[in-house]
């Protein structure tokens, strides 16, 4: 019999670790220091959204690492690394996972699509379409749909990096469909207004203050979208 339980409940500090020293990145960026010191609880549906570089993607990947994900995307246990980037910081985590929920996960990572693309030409494990072949939008969405059929953890950075507004509303489709129809658990990370206002999702607004839990249309992302479309000529003014 499955369990309901979601794949991850919280994330925090491992306290048999090692001390991550706070003058050290990642910890000296507020949310990755509120993280350790406080724990996240994660939803169904957990939505990150800030400007660059406040630490949406640190974080992200380090869920990713702990959990056993490649940091450069694929499914738990990969291996596929072309230049190694990432933090400590997933050395530093203890997850707490759901009881009797299953462990296997998918990293979607945008800025390494196309090495993750290369390597899975190279170690063919399925009947996955070749994907350097489609648009950077298609082969975005078409291994989602070809991952979905696996339930586990859903970990996604900034995907909206490839998508069109059409391909947002269609991957906004598929991870609904992921989280009710089967079962899975996602954690997003996004610049999009249309993928942050995923149904039922817990969103934390990230910044130099840390994250904190907030409702979709008091996000600072989507008010200055909103102001943007209304009057862009105020914004040019503002730019020359």
């Amino acid at each position: 019999m499955l369990s309901n339980a979601p794949p991850l409940r919280s994330v925090g500090r491992d306290p048999d670790a090692t001390i991550l020293p706070r003058s050290t990145w990642p910890a000296t960026l507020a949310p990755i220091a509120q993280l350790l010191d406080h724990g996240l609880d994660l939803g169904p549906v957990t939505v990150f959204v800030g400007d660059n570089g406040v630490g949406k993607s640190t974080l992200v990947e380090a869920i990713a690492g702990a959990y056993g994900m490649g940091p450069e995307g694929g499914s738990t246990g990969s291996r596929h690394t072309t230049r190694k980037s990432e933090s400590t910081l997933a050395d530093h985590l203890r997850l707490n996972r759901g009881l009797g929920a299953g462990r296997g996960g998918f990293f979607l990572r945008a800025e390494t699509m196309h090495g993750f693309f290369t390597y899975l030409e190279h170690n063919p494990g399925g009947k996955d379409p070749v994907f350097h072949e489609r648009s950077h939008g298609e082969s975005f969405l078409d291994l989602v749909v070809a991952r979905s059929r696996y339930p586990g953890l859903w970990i996604l950075d900034e995907p909206e990096s490839a998508l069109s507004f059409t391909g947002s509303l269609a991957l906004l489709s598929i991870l609904r469909d992921i989280v009710e129809a089967r079962g899975s658990q996602v954690i997003l990370s996004t610049h999009s207004p249309i993928l942050a206002s995923i149904p039922g999702a817990v969103i934390y607004e990230v910044g130099p203050w840390g994250y904190r839990p907030c409702v979709w249309k008091d996000l600072d992302l989507v008010r200055d979208w909103r102001s943007f479309l209304e009057e862009p000529e105020r914004y040019y003014r503002q730019l020359l």
